[in-house]
């Protein structure tokens, strides 16, 4: 009980200092040059009214780019976007990935399905040796939107595909740390192969890897950010909107930046908290 009190204070400790940065990176700018103006004639008043006239200067931008006109529904209706192009691709990448894993891992213990196995190694080479930006754009734009498939799906497909490839290596490492003594506890209770692999190794397999897989969905979430390059109207493209009707570039990002940096404590505070269940459940 203890350990999670401190856990929770260290977290929130973490959200305030990330929340000061975010603001401090935009307050600081809006009245630093005035500040250093005054400081340099020994006004001291002047420092204080400069301090002032900025934070009230940074009230009046979060107004005007958030607040008016509803504006901040560009980002909000962004993160809908986000989130579930991030659920679809994640499940997407979870299914391909552990088959290529199961048929990567069933090469190597038993150097059977070859041609299937080059496949999967093409596919991990491709996937895992270009940038996912340049396979969201070469996916999109010289495939899928040139067959009219809209941009959302598009990006599910290519965060899938992406995602996929780290998520097949995961499980396969899973898979290949599990002890052959396994494989043959299964044959002396009358299972093949398959069924070996089903019902004792894959069970023993994700619980080895389930915090890296979870972590693949953090990564995941943030690789998201770029979907806008295809017009996607997620977060980013709210952000970039609300720049180009207000001239303000700091708080559509800081905002933008904020709920990414919230969303991924979030995520990552559960990431623990699984963590210590598999190392308790191990005693």
């Amino acid at each position: 009980m203890r350990e999670h009190k401190i856990s929770q204070k260290a977290l929130a400790i973490l959200i305030a200092a990330a929340l000061v940065a975010l603001v401090g990176s935009f307050v600081i700018p809006a009245f630093a040059a005035s500040v250093d103006a005054a400081a340099q004639s020994g006004e001291n008043a002047g420092i204080f009214a400069s301090i002032t006239e900025g934070f009230e200067k940074m009230k009046t931008d979060v107004y005007n780019v958030l607040i008016k006109d509803s504006n901040y529904k560009h980002i909000t209706n962004g993160l809908g976007v986000t989130v579930k192009i991030t659920l679809a691709a994640l499940l997407i990448g979870l299914l391909l990935g552990f088959f290529v894993a199961i048929i990567r891992s069933t090469h190597d213990k038993t150097g059977k399905v070859k041609l299937l196995n080059a496949i999967c190694k093409l596919y991990l080479t491709v996937f895992r040796g270009t940038p996912v930006i340049v396979q969201l754009l070469i996916i999109y734009y010289l495939w899928l939107g040139k067959m009219g498939v809209h941009e959302n799906f598009a990006a599910i497909i290519a965060f899938g595909l992406n995602s996929g490839a780290y998520v097949a290596e995961i499980v396969r490492s899973g898979i290949m740390s599990i002890d052959n003594g396994q494989f043959e506890a299964g044959r002396s209770l009358g299972f093949n192969y398959f069924r070996t692999m089903v019902y004792i190794v894959m069970p023993q397999a994700i619980k080895n890897v389930l915090p890296a897989l979870a972590n693949e969905f953090i990564v995941l979430l943030k690789e998201t950010s770029v979907a806008s390059f295809i017009a996607v109207k997620d977060m980013m493209k709210g952000a970039n909107a609300l720049v180009g009707f207000t001239y303000n570039m700091n708080i559509p990002y800081l905002t933008v930046a904020l709920i990414y940096l919230v969303m991924v404590l979030v995520l990552q505070k559960g990431v623990s908290l699984l963590e210590r269940r598999l190392r308790n459940s191990d005693h």
